[in-house]
């Protein structure tokens, strides 16, 4: 049923400085104060490729510098390798992982468009040293070439693949922002095609509604110094025409009273993406589906970067334990 034609009364904010709260670390602090000097983020329009790919290269030159860096401070291993066809990275915690022991198929976030290779390779090899989890990262296909559906679908041919080989039920499937809508669509799309659903999902700040709906969409709007404004251009890039509201395209629309793992959910009181997270927690829930909610004081979108603030340590922490919940 259609919603009535009503007209509502916004509510009216003053101008006014907010300033990091003394309820956080200190190195939080410097973070989100150091983050108010950033730009905000400007993209071409959808149908201007030959613009995105300009400013992608531009961005992949930035991301890979910061890559090098992450790679030599993380204490793992990583085997460069091809599953199903496509690029992944194979990384193992610094003392080694069972090989009995879980498997974490990671989906590295970057709006759609960006963080693969080195930085993809580099956010593998830290989750396997943060969780001590062999963490297999998917360097999958984006835009502008590869719109939907090729991201998911090279996520759900890597996972048909990986088990045949592990136990679907020592597999956990897990990303950030857009690897965290990648991470619930390749789930959907193993559920609708009849294979062994994996153990559980990790839903880090995720980008389940391309529409961008939400609350936070608005109030956190500028408050957040990661990600000061929402994604419509590299959304609709993405996205290639398909209706936003599609479950594959945001999964946030799917019906899980058709069933859905065990999920962790995260995110932050100044996260753009907050509303994304509590909307999806509350489906999930609904649905009855085991459904962890875990939301961090005045965290930005994903988290506190760059940096080691201990809230970081503690959100790899609830990953590395809920992992080990339902894997058992």
């Amino acid at each position: 049923m259609a919603e009535p034609n009503t007209t509502y009364t916004p509510v009216h904010v003053s101008a006014r400085d907010i300033p990091p709260p003394s309820t956080i670390s200190p190195l939080a602090r410097k973070i989100l104060s150091d983050g108010t000097l950033l730009p905000r983020m400007t993209w071409p329009p959808p149908d201007d490729k030959d613009a995105w790919r300009k400013q992608l290269a531009a961005s992949d030159a930035v991301r890979q510098q910061m890559a090098a860096s992450m790679l030599a401070g993380a204490k793992a291993t990583v085997e460069t390798t091809h599953i199903a066809g496509v690029l992944c990275y194979d990384c193992a915690p610094g003392d080694g992982a069972p090989g009995d022991g879980p498997v974490y198929l990671y989906i590295h976030g970057g709006a759609f468009v960006a963080g693969g290779g080195t930085f993809a390779k580099a956010q593998g090899a830290r989750a396997a040293a943060a969780t001590g989890v062999r963490t297999v990262s998917v360097d999958y296909r984006m835009p502008p070439d590869h719109p939907f559906p090729s991201a998911p679908e090279d996520c759900v041919a890597v996972y048909e693949a990986l088990i045949e080989r592990v136990d679907p039920k020592r597999v956990v499937i897990g990303g950030a922002s857009a690897g965290g809508n990648l991470a619930a669509a390749a789930t959907l799309m193993i559920r609708d095609r009849g294979l062994t659903l994996p153990a559980g999902t990790i839903l880090l700040t995720p980008e389940v509604d391309l529409t961008e709906s939400g609350d936070t969409f608005r109030t956190n709007e500028d408050l957040d110094v990661v990600l000061k404004r929402g994604l419509p251009e590299c959304n609709a890039l993405y996205a290639n025409g398909h209706d936003l509201r599609d479950p594959y395209v945001s999964p946030l629309f799917a019906d899980f009273t058709k069933g859905f793992p065990p999920t962790l959910l995260q995110s932050g009181t100044r996260d753009l993406f907050l509303s994304n997270t509590v909307r999806l927690h509350r489906k999930l829930r609904d649905a009855r589906i085991d459904a962890e909610l875990h939301v961090w004081e005045a965290m930005p979108h994903g988290g506190f970067l760059p940096g080691e603030a201990p809230e970081n340590a503690e959100i790899q922490a609830e990953v590395a334990r809920f992992i080990r919940r339902v894997v058992g």
